[in-house]
């Protein structure tokens, strides 16, 4: 059962701007990832359902950080039907993010109000994806799909919508301070998050720096 509500889910999302999004089907890899992360500020986690028996490894890690990391947010992503959305939800996780908007999907979560961000690609999308209970939409792929540019003509006909973009977003002052502008709710980030060193293995120390250079560098474009 999902530790943090919906409504909690969406407003952490804004308070700390930024959501690490990962995979490796390594348990203790992505324990030391997701502390890493939790070191630096963060205190939401996309865990992606990627790879054979995903959802084994994320059943043992959302047990662990109940325990190790307490206020992280441990949600899942690249779910694309109703049946893995179910679950994913009676293994503990508190959102659920896809890259496509299946309504199906919607009505799993609903039912057990917890938070579903859709990936979206146009205003018809989005205005579904809300008419169906999303609070926060996934454009995806963000710089895809037209980038910040994309995310400031949707706010004009569309200010009440929260968006989060994944995809194309780096941990770098440029790079946020245009999609923040732009009025994201927040921005999900992989791979340029997840640095290695030359031997090919997660440099945890500098994960958890870039975290908190990028969770500081949002905290002063929001003012």
């Amino acid at each position: 059962m999902a530790k943090f509500t919906r409504i909690e889910v969406a407003q952490k999302m804004k308070e700390t701007g930024m959501i690490p999004v990962f995979f490796h089907k390594d348990l203790d890899v992505c324990k030391q990832v997701l502390k890493a992360t939790y070191d630096g500020g963060a205190r939401v986690f996309e865990f992606v359902n990627r790879g054979d028996f995903a959802h084994e490894v994320f059943g043992e890690l959302i047990k662990w950080a109940a325990t190790e990391t307490p206020e992280m947010i441990l949600g899942i992503g690249s779910v694309v039907d109703a049946p893995t959305t179910a679950l994913y939800i009676q293994l503990g996780a508190n959102f659920v993010v896809s890259p496509i908007m299946n309504p199906e999907m919607a009505k799993v979560c609903n039912r057990r109000k917890i938070a579903w961000s859709p990936g979206c690609g146009s205003l018809s999308e989005i205005s579904q994806a809300e008419e169906l209970g999303c609070e926060v939409v996934k454009i995806f792929p963000g710089q895809q799909v037209g980038g910040p540019d994309f995310v400031k003509a949707v706010k004009g006909p569309f200010p009440w919508s929260s968006i989060m973009p994944t995809g194309g977003v780096k941990p770098e002052r440029e790079n946020l301070t245009e999609w923040f502008n732009a009025g994201v709710h927040c921005v999900g980030m992989g791979s340029q998050l997840m640095i290695k060193d030359a031997d090919g293995n997660f440099d945890l120390e500098a994960i958890k720096n870039k975290t908190k250079e990028a969770l500081t560098i949002i905290a002063e474009l929001r003012g």
